[in-house]
């Protein structure tokens, strides 16, 4: 994995205290959401993180990222929403349906490097903001290594390698939905989660001897920026989910 561009130059064996911390990682973007802020510790998201978000079929993983694109605009950020789950026409139906106003960037490319190229246009178009670019999903990505589109199961991997590494090079956030199998179990390697900074998963509670039976549930399981294991209920409605209560 490549670290930030400004980092090049340093030898292998530098005193750590002889390296500067680059301004942005010392800043945060508050996402306008209460408790995903808060499950980042507090502040927000910061510049260079790839998150990956990870849930069960049916749970709202793309309500969620909606609702999120759409708080992250109204919070003067600047965001793509890359989908290739669903058409756009029916991304509009569900941004209708769930009374979102903000006007975000919309796209529905699979190939890795074309998504990159539209984060380049929108931060030309858009200088001084925060980019953050969110990906849906990342099992339907293309990283452009076989000319014939060919998907292999290298390809998730090094499509979520040039994702952080953009992210890493341009102080962009992005959040990657990882889709779960029937079973319940990630639909990749292990080694996806390890390649990103943060892991979040989004769940149903099915235990109906738990208070929270039916209620979503969101888990920080990882964070490299800030602490981790922060969970979160949610309530899903026809207007999205909304913080219900903590773990």
């Amino acid at each position: 994995m490549q670290l930030n561009t400004q980092l090049q130059g340093f030898k292998h064996s530098t005193n750590i205290l002889s390296i500067d911390i680059p301004y942005q990682l010392e800043q945060t973007a508050k996402t306008g959401i209460s408790y995903i802020d808060d499950a980042f510790g507090g502040k927000g998201m910061t510049p260079s993180v790839a998150t990956l978000m990870t849930g069960t079929a049916g749970s709202g993983k793309t309500t969620l990222m909606l609702q999120l694109a759409n708080s992250l605009t109204r919070q003067g950020h600047v965001c793509l929403f890359n989908t290739a789950e669903e058409s756009l026409f029916q991304v509009r139906r569900t941004v209708k349906r769930l009374g979102l106003r903000e006007g975000f960037y919309a796209g529905q490319d699979t190939h890795v490097p074309t998504i990159l190229k539209h984060c380049d246009k929108i931060r030309e178009e858009n200088p001084g903001k925060q980019l953050f670019f969110i990906v849906d999903s990342l099992q339907t990505l293309d990283d452009g290594h076989f000319s014939s589109g060919r998907i292999t199961s290298a390809t998730s991997e090094r499509s979520l390698q040039q994702i952080t590494d953009y992210c890493k090079e341009n102080w962009a956030i992005a959040l990657v939905i990882g889709q779960v199998n029937k079973s319940g179990k990630f639909s990749g390697t292990s080694k996806l989660k390890h390649m990103v900074d943060a892991h979040c998963h989004l769940s149903i509670e099915t235990d109906q001897r738990s208070d929270n039976f039916g209620y979503r549930i969101f888990e920080v399981q990882k964070n490299r920026f800030g602490g981790a294991g922060h969970g979160y209920v949610l309530d899903m409605s026809a207007r999205g989910l909304k913080e219900f209560g903590t773990l």
